[in-house]
């Protein structure tokens, strides 16, 4: 029996949940977590490779051989459909495009996003961002497109136009990316919640509402987002920010105190996590090759 592909089962995540959570797993460990939680979608950010698997800001720096090795390892131990930032595409060409498609897709990728912005990109709720005219944008999407080894792999359309042109020019362009063939749209940085409907009418495809913390968009619920006809909501970065918080309070901890008993009981104990890794599955298998060469 020949399981559907990784952009199938991401379609059919989009068409079972109303809306579909998708929820930010910075690594493989953070998958398997997302997926004992019960997520039927993870994410995995590039703002989140530049600063997690990297120390850098999210400014266009990452390049795609970084995104790929943290794909990689995701969909290595994962099986949960993953929708990847791939900024602008990683290059200023068709090809560079092209190639970025087929590398996700090879690598176990379910979807991608592509934006807008100049390749000197910024977070999308930074301030002072670029974009590229319509058509280039257009062309983007039409080289990922063409570029497709597997017509399940979900292409989506990312604009910053919002904050920059208007709603208007942001839903010109939405329109544009439909045509050119992206299968769902991410209009970034919304900041009123029926902007979303205003562009689920308009393009007759899913959008995406990317719901993360401490930026230009609310923290609408799933329930609000649904009355506006959104499709997917992203929560890119919130275990992350959990994550880095949680780390930065054992090191001072460790540091003023000379011990970590103050801080033992926010931690994972080593039991939760070998369960959470299945380890006690390998050590089993281990122990059944040891016993096969001793007798």
């Amino acid at each position: 029996m020949t399981l559907p592909s990784a952009g199938q089962r991401f379609r059919d995540a989009v068409a079972s949940e109303h809306p579909l959570q998708v929820v930010g797993a910075i690594n493989a460990n953070h998958a398997l977590l997302a997926k004992r939680a019960g997520f039927k979608a993870i994410y995995l950010s590039g703002g989140g490779v530049a600063a997690g698997s990297l120390g850098l800001p999210d400014l266009g720096i990452t390049g795609l051989d970084d995104v790929l090795t943290d794909v990689r390892r995701i969909t290595d131990v994962c099986d949960l459909p993953l929708l990847v930032d791939v900024d602008t595409g990683f290059g200023s060409s068709a090809f560079n495009v092209a190639r970025t498609v087929k590398s996700m897709i090879k690598f176990g990728a379910a979807a991608i996003h592509i934006e807008d912005q100049v390749g000197a990109k910024r977070c999308g709720h930074r301030p002072n961002k670029e974009i590229v005219s319509q058509q280039e944008m257009v062309d983007r999407i039409k080289a990922a497109v063409d570029a497709r080894t597997d017509d399940s792999f979900v292409i989506m359309a990312r604009t910053d136009a919002l904050a920059v042109e208007g709603l208007n020019s942001a839903l010109d362009r939405a329109a544009a990316c439909i045509e050119a063939g992206a299968d769902m749209i991410f209009p970034e940085a919304i900041t009123e919640l029926d902007m979303y409907k205003v562009f689920a009418d308009r393009v007759k495809a899913p959008i995406l509402a990317n719901i993360t913390e401490f930026g230009a968009t609310p923290l609408y619920t799933t329930e609000e987002l649904a009355s506006v006809d959104v499709s997917l909501v992203l929560y890119p970065l919130s275990a992350f920010r959990a994550m880095n918080k949680a780390a930065e309070n054992v090191y001072t901890a460790l540091r003023r105190d000379g011990t970590q008993a103050n801080v033992i009981d926010t931690m994972q104990t080593r039991m939760e996590l070998y369960d959470r890794i299945n380890y006690h599955a390998f050590e089993q298998h281990l122990d059944a090759l040891f016993a096969q060469k001793k007798s």
